[in-house]
């Protein structure tokens, strides 16, 4: 029997119905179905005369059910969204939260939409690697114009309620707290209106050369992803036929995609991100510190990165340095940070004066006495760690959490200067800490269970994807990043040259490569790989190469190198990212990762490995792990034995 997800109730002439399928109202098979039905009893009771469509929770409509197996069962969201514009009763979307996805597609198919001021409006579908399929692509320029369209469709960000009325997507704004009381005010104010406004029946009116510019404006930020590709030529090829003939070119590029490898790997990234959010060993409801305001040692860079990022998520920092001049400088740069977090829609306290005001820059080392929450962002050097947790111990509160931010050092180590162990562990920010997403928490033999899981959730908090990993050297991230930078400068000595190398990287997605990441890595960092002498752009990130650099390189390989040979991209393919995956099967066969899914989390996000390929174990398994083991033998690598295990047994990585 199918558990009942919709309820009716009626408001004069007016029938309200109301979703209630947490968390997000998902739009699985039970809510459609009975949708459906509900829609059909606004048609055939002659007592009604407009209906409002509202969601309990907290929000409207956020998406298909992607756990959905198999093809969706009738009614689909496509059908459900031409019946409901089919009414010949008004229907009102009541929406707060988000409408995203299929909500938002439904919501458009409704002839009337109203709003709370916070709510959000979007279709995300390309960043699942597939394009809107319930009429989105054909709906959404016929409501907001084409140019908004694009941006939407292509983008996947969702726009503001404000910004959703302006562009004619929503027709009336709600009260905070009044969503319900004035959707029905408006079903009544439209119960008599004919003939009713549907968005299929509009007509699109475009610019000239609109596509081309926009293709032209978006060419790096689109390459490699074949989703907006598919969506701009969608709206392109359809912006002047019928809407049913549209649809039917929608729904093509709907299932070319869906059966395409990025969204298969995109998909993988989207339920991996959910799946790291989870402890081994831990239930989801495991006993949590409270963490009202977190200290941070160090107004360097990274200190001031990660205070900025915690101020614009409202929660208060106390910043200690050794030197006025250091921490006024400090001071001025989290500022700065915090202006840009807030231009960028990333705040969520406001305009950057109001999280400037939960600052408190500090010389006083006791002053951290009173935080939840100390994170040590001082150099990469152990000595000075130890020397700090060693103070630290002595003055911060029972049961407040004492972490690291070191990129590479063992936690273990840190741990052991203090009497504390179970309070310390390591929180990895990827650089800038207050702009890239990634959030590597290292587990230390001895860190408590709720330490961790106090950790993990307040990453969720402030917009991170945490990944818990082990404490080794390098942890997940930069151990596997190791292997791949040492070959690429061996392969420099076979006759390799660093554009050569950096652009088949680049032709595979990277946002850069190897001899381009040196090039902007942080003067004294770990993990520079003392490359200083043999920077193969000359200090820049574009791909061109100083003369002196090919000269010492020359005379480098002449003195130390074998004999030189012609370097094939696939060569550089086998030898820089082959090593990657081995490197990654050693760190699952040592426990040091959860899950592989947990490791291709951390290279979208941390190392710019392209979404659309799913991550290095993801991607292993499309190549094949029987050719993956082939090629680091024929180029003298000792293979993982976890990995020659999977090759040899048929298995994979995947899950």
């Amino acid at each position: 029997m199918q558990v009942p997800v919709i309820s009716t109730e009626r408001q004069g002439d007016i029938l309200v119905i109301i979703v209630n399928n947490p968390p997000v109202n998902a739009l699985g098979v039970a809510v459609r179905q009975q949708l459906d039905a509900a829609i059909a009893d606004l048609a055939n009771d002659p007592g009604l005369k407009a209906a409002v469509i509202r969601c309990d929770g907290r929000t409207f409509f956020a998406g298909a059910d992607l756990t959905e197996p198999g093809k969706p069962a009738e009614p689909r969201v496509p059908t459900l969204a031409n019946k409901i514009e089919a009414s010949r009763k008004p229907v009102v979307a009541a929406i707060h939260g988000t409408a995203l996805g299929g909500g938002c597609e439904l919501a458009m198919a409704c002839h009337y939409r109203i709003a709370v001021p916070s709510a959000q409006l979007g279709l995300p579908e390309v960043k699942l690697g597939i394009l809107p399929g319930a009429g989105g692509t054909q709906r959404l320029p016929r409501i907001v114009g084409m140019e908004l369209a694009l941006e939407m469709a292509t983008r996947g960000d969702p726009i503001s309620a404000e910004a959703a009325l302006a562009a004619g997507l929503l027709d009336r704004m709600a009260g905070e707290g009044r969503l319900v009381a004035d959707a029905i005010a408006y079903a009544k104010d439209v119960a008599d209106d004919r003939p009713l406004p549907r968005a299929s029946e509009k007509r699109v009116t475009v610019e000239d050369g609109v596509f081309g510019a926009f293709r032209t404006e978006n060419a790096e930020r689109f390459r490699g992803f074949e989703a907006p590709a598919e969506i701009i030529a969608v709206l392109e090829e359809t912006a002047t036929l019928p809407y049913a003939d549209g649809a039917r070119r929608e729904h093509a590029g709907f299932l070319k995609l869906a059966k395409g490898p990025q969204s298969a790997a995109m998909r993988h990234i989207f339920f991996a991100e959910r799946k790291a959010a989870k402890i081994d060993g831990a239930p989801d409801d495991a006993q949590r510190r409270t963490i009202n305001r977190v200290g941070v040692i160090g107004a360097g860079t990274m200190g001031c990165a990660i205070s900025a990022h915690f101020l614009s998520a409202g929660i208060p920092v106390t910043i200690v340095e050794l030197a006025r001049e250091m921490l006024d400088r400090g001071a001025e740069a989290i500022r700065k940070n915090c202006e840009a977090s807030a231009a960028s829609r990333r705040s969520t306290a406001g305009p950057a004066e109001a999280a400037m005001g939960l600052l408190n820059p500090t010389l006083h080392f006791n002053a951290l006495a009173q935080c939840d929450l100390v994170i040590e962002a001082a150099n990469e050097n152990m000595a000075v760690k130890e020397r700090i947790f060693g103070r630290l111990d002595k003055i911060a509160r029972p049961g407040a959490i004492l972490a690291s931010s070191t990129s590479y050092l063992n936690i273990d180590t840190i741990a052991a200067a203090t009497s504390r162990p179970q309070d310390v562990l390591g929180m990895h920010f990827f650089s800038p800490a207050n702009v890239m997403k990634l959030l590597e928490i290292v587990r230390g033999a001895k860190t408590a269970p709720d330490a961790l899981a106090t950790t993990m959730a307040l990453a969720k908090r402030i917009g991170k994807v945490a990944v818990v990993t082990g404490a080794c050297f390098g942890f997940i991230g930069n151990r596997m990043l190791i292997s791949r930078q040492s070959e690429a400068r061996k392969l420099l000595m076979d006759g390799a040259t660093p554009q050569q190398i950096d652009k088949v990287h680049v032709d595979f997605g990277m946002p850069m490569g190897p001899f381009q990441m040196s090039d902007l890595a942080v003067e004294g960092r770990a993990g520079r790989m003392r490359e200083a002498s043999l920077r193969g752009h000359g200090g820049r990130r574009d791909p061109s190469v100083s003369s002196r650099v090919a000269e010492w390189t020359e005379a480098w390989r002449a003195k130390e190198g074998p004999a030189r040979h012609e370097v094939t991209d696939a060569e550089i393919v086998e030898r820089t990212l082959y090593p990657v995956v081995n490197e990654g099967a050693r760190i699952l066969q040592e426990g040091v990762a959860q899950r592989a899914s947990d490791i291709d989390v951390v290279w979208v996000h941390g190392h710019g490995w392209p979404v659309y390929r799913g991550g290095p174990m993801f991607w292993a398994d499309t190549v094949g792990l029987k050719a993956i083991v082939a090629g680091l033998e024929r180029h003298g690598f000792a293979v993982a034995e976890l990995l020659r295990d999977k090759a040899e047994s048929g298995g994979r990585f995947r899950s």
